[in-house]
């Protein structure tokens, strides 16, 4: 009886150990020997020259940069996988005539939450009007914001995302509700291997793709983002009508986004009739990452109309 008991107790912990393995830690410096000198080092000097700033929101630590001059302001909101800094190559050029602002999703769980801490942000920075960028998830909160909070949107871009969908939520629902229950090395793992197999090569096997998402598994992120990210994205509300609100909208795809998929495309076009639409070929998931010039280029023309 008591051997039996002590084997036990070895088994639990060794069980325990297995579950809080550590997922290893590594930052973008070191994940990056690949990646050009200049693109290596763009991302670096941004991070040292623009030192985020940290706001109290219900509890939850928002963390943003603002910088920039010009009357109008434009916020970048990131999709699944990101952080403030994802849409570096866009707020560099484009805070010469703008005031831009990017922050990261802590965990919060609700696209009512996200928007609390977007609009807090917005607040802190004296911010009553704005232009929105969002990707992916990113661009799943501009549209709820459009439809909650229309009269602090000026111009909305929604980038590689889709319309409030049964697809996503068929597929993802049940992964989605044992998730929390995954060790993180597990969850990080998936993550992994996805930017390797799928992310990459989509994107033109860009090494600055494959090392910005890598840095996120490697620490950067959490998995209580990744589930409140996940819980988020597939949380439906009534979109919007921009033409009667009266916010003119781009959308922006991508003809081999491996994580949008034609009828998840099809399906947001045809929610927003009315919209710009502009169709980049075979860069990927993330297009403002890996072609910055073109998408730079595509905001820049949008808003100055």
């Amino acid at each position: 009886m008591k051997k039996g008991l002590v084997a036990l107790g070895i088994l639990l912990v060794l069980l325990l150990i297995v579950y809080l393995w550590p997922v290893p830690q590594k930052g973008f410096a070191e994940l990056s020997e690949k990646v050009s000198h200049q693109d290596r080092q763009s991302l670096l000097d941004f991070r040292s020259q623009h030192p985020p700033k940290h706001l109290q929101v219900n509890g939850k630590d928002w963390e943003y940069v603002a910088f920039g001059s010009g009357e109008k302001t434009i916020l970048f909101l990131h999709g699944m996988t990101g952080a403030y800094d994802i849409w570096w190559q866009q707020m560099l050029p484009l805070s010469n005539d703008y005031r831009v602002i990017s922050l990261t999703y802590p965990p919060a769980g609700t696209l009512d939450e996200l928007g609390e801490g977007v609009l807090a942000v917005l607040d802190a920075e004296g911010v009553q009007h704005t232009y929105v960028v969002g990707t992916s998830l990113g661009g799943y909160l501009v549209q709820y914001l459009m439809a909650r909070h229309p009269e602090r949107i000026e111009k909305a871009v929604l980038g590689n995302t889709f319309p409030p969908n049964d697809i996503l939520r068929q597929k993802n629902e049940s992964l989605i509700r044992i998730l929390p229950f995954l060790p993180n090395w597990v969850v990080m793992g998936v993550f992994r291997k996805n930017f390797v197999e799928t992310i990459y090569p989509a994107a033109g096997h860009s090494e600055l793709v494959l090392a910005y998402m890598l840095e996120q598994v490697s620490g950067r992120m959490s998995k209580a983002q990744v589930v409140a990210r996940a819980k988020a994205v597939i949380e439906p509300f009534i979109p919007p009508d921009p033409q009667a609100l009266g916010i003119p909208v781009m959308i922006i795809e991508v003809d081999n986004d491996p994580l949008v998929e034609v009828a998840l495309r099809e399906q947001l076009k045809a929610t927003y009739p009315t919209a710009e639409v502009h169709t980049l070929h075979a860069v990927g998931h993330f297009p403002y990452v890996n072609e910055p010039e073109t998408y730079t280029e595509l905001l820049r023309s949008f808003f100055a109309r």
